[in-house]
């Protein structure tokens, strides 16, 4: 394969990312932070900036090793220069699509030529899947960009090394974003592009370069960006690489139990709907040809193993949240900017299609944003405090039945919250949400747990102290909880309220009265 001819410097590489780093961020600070997954981990990088520990990521002060620290220490680190917010919050998704769209363009002008280069990157900026994707503050996106640059890095490498050019920094490139992925999200980072990898060569009679994958430079520079974070938060807390491993990889996709389960083709409808109205050309990618069909290239190899490789396993799993799938669309954006290019060849109404299928694409992308940010905002961002109103530096906050992950940062408070509730083993098991993950997190940090988990028996005491709680919760649990009618409700909104209760000493009359059974 001849690569594409034409003077394309650093700086153009530039402004292309430059550009597409702000169409993705362009509306990304419209709205609020969207509970729960949005809530949960900027709340996580939240944390990490305000107790200054950089190595252990920790839910409500509590170690949370769900996933790896990448995304947090952008996200933490961003709050830092620019204060906790909505916008540094989702920086990493924004990096992550930057780095794939950019990625894409950068490959396919080398290998694909810079017509096809340029539909296929803005068919994928303009996929509304991929462009809220890229504003919404989780692991998805970072994890897909990660992905795409090892893999097209890798395929870059191996098809320089055929035709006789430089190859070894590429590949070296290939392994940093490997370990990087592996810290975004786990161990997805380097076994799907690895099997991607591996399944592309033998596609294209090459097994020869699939060796590019034992590269002991590669390896070297994988462990030394992957280990250190693994090992030191191993040191601190021992049986972390078995629940991270095990618990959060293993069991998460070979067993039931966990959130999001759906069936075996539930990603399709998925990927058909969130891509309008891209996905029509896709239709003629797979319509049969009326004559012969022209050889797959390399490139046409890679990309249909890539986005058949990524549908197929998450589809496995029965654990399947949407956002899994995000690194299967550059590829499908490369074979639907293929299908256009081959409709437009005939010329005539067909010939503008596809830059009226982008502007349509691109109008349905901002009325999504501006769709998502007109909804309800969470309880965490509803909930304001009126003039006058403060959490004191002694003040303690105590959640009654829930756990608002996104309130910590919006109120920034300085201190981890309590939350009440049942926190028996059978309950926690019941359902995997935020009494699980804050259970699991706690077996981490026993004694912290003990402080801040609080059993809805023990209520009495934790609300005899000196100083003053803040009581957040449903607006109803006076009718549940008759003791709140001791404190003084200071807001509510919807379904969700705040009391403050004053506090006193456990010799308190009223402190006394819940003691004696006021508490159901």
């Amino acid at each position: 394969m001849k690569a594409a001819r034409g003077t394309f410097g650093p700086e153009q590489a530039g402004l292309v990312l430059a550009c597409l780093f702000a169409w993705f961020a362009a509306t990304a600070w419209l709205r609020p932070l969207m509970s729960p997954d949005e809530g949960r981990y900027a709340g996580v990088a939240f944390e990490m900036l305000r107790s200054g520990d950089w190595i252990v990521p920790r839910l409500d002060g509590m170690p949370f090793f769900h996933k790896p620290p990448l995304f947090y220490w952008i996200s933490a680190a961003a709050m830092g220069l620019m204060g906790a917010s909505e916008w540094p919050a989702r920086l990493p998704s924004l990096i992550g699509a930057t780095l794939a769209a950019g990625g894409l363009f950068l490959f396919l002008r080398r290998w694909a030529g810079p017509a096809r280069a340029t539909l296929a990157a803005a068919v994928l900026a303009t996929m509304p899947f991929f462009y809220i994707g890229a504003q919404y503050a989780n692991l998805d996106m970072l994890v897909a960009g990660c992905i795409a640059a090892t893999l097209l890095l890798a395929v870059h490498a191996a098809l320089s090394k055929v035709q006789g050019g430089p190859w070894r920094a590429t590949l070296a490139g290939a392994f940093a974003f490997a370990a990087l992925g592996v810290l975004a999200k786990g161990l997805i980072g380097v076994v799907l592009p690895g099997g991607i990898f591996l399944a592309w060569c033998a596609a294209i009679r090459r097994p020869r370069l699939a060796g590019l994958l034992a590269w002991p430079p590669g390896w070297a520079l994988l462990l030394a960006i992957m280990v250190p974070w693994f090992a030191a938060v191993e040191m601190r807390h021992p049986g972390f690489l078995d629940y991270f491993v095990l618990t959060q990889h293993v069991r998460r996709f070979a067993s039931g139990g966990f959130n999001g389960e759906h069936p075996f083709w539930f990603y399709l409808p998925v990927i058909a709907v969130l891509t309008l109205p891209w996905i029509a050309w896709a239709a003629a990618a797979l319509r049969p040809s009326r004559g012969p069909r022209a050889p797959l290239s390399e490139v046409d190899w890679l990309m249909w193993i890539w986005c058949g490789v990524i549908v197929l396993f998450f589809s496995l799993p029965r654990s399947k949240l949407v956002g899994y799938v995000l690194p299967a669309l550059p590829p499908l954006a490369y074979l639907i900017a293929t299908a256009a290019l081959g409709a437009t060849r005939a010329g005539g109404r067909w010939a503008a299609a596809p830059r009226w299928t982008v502007i349509a694409s691109g109008a349905v992308c901002i009325a999504a944003a501006v769709g998502l940010a007109l909804q309800a905002a969470p309880p965490g961002k509803r909930l304001q405090l009126p003039a006058g109103e403060a959490v004191g530096a002694a003040d303690q906050v105590l959640m009654l039945g829930a756990y608002y992950y996104e309130l910590p940062l919006y109120w920034g408070l300085r201190q981890p919250v309590q939350v009440s509730a049942d926190w028996t083993p059978t309950a926690v098991a019941q359902r995997d949400d935020w009494r699980k993950e804050l259970y699991e997190a706690g077996r981490f940090d026993p004694e912290r747990s003990a402080a801040l988990l609080i059993d809805v028996r023990r209520l009495p005491a934790a609300l005899c102290v000196p100083h003053a709680t803040w009581l957040i919760g449903s607006s109803g649990a006076p009718v549940v909880l008759p003791w709140l009618a001791q404190a003084r409700l200071v807001a509510v909104d919807g379904d969700t309220a705040v009391w403050r209760f004053a506090g006193g000493a456990t010799s308190d009359p009223r402190c006394l009265q819940l003691k004696d059974g006021v508490l159901p």
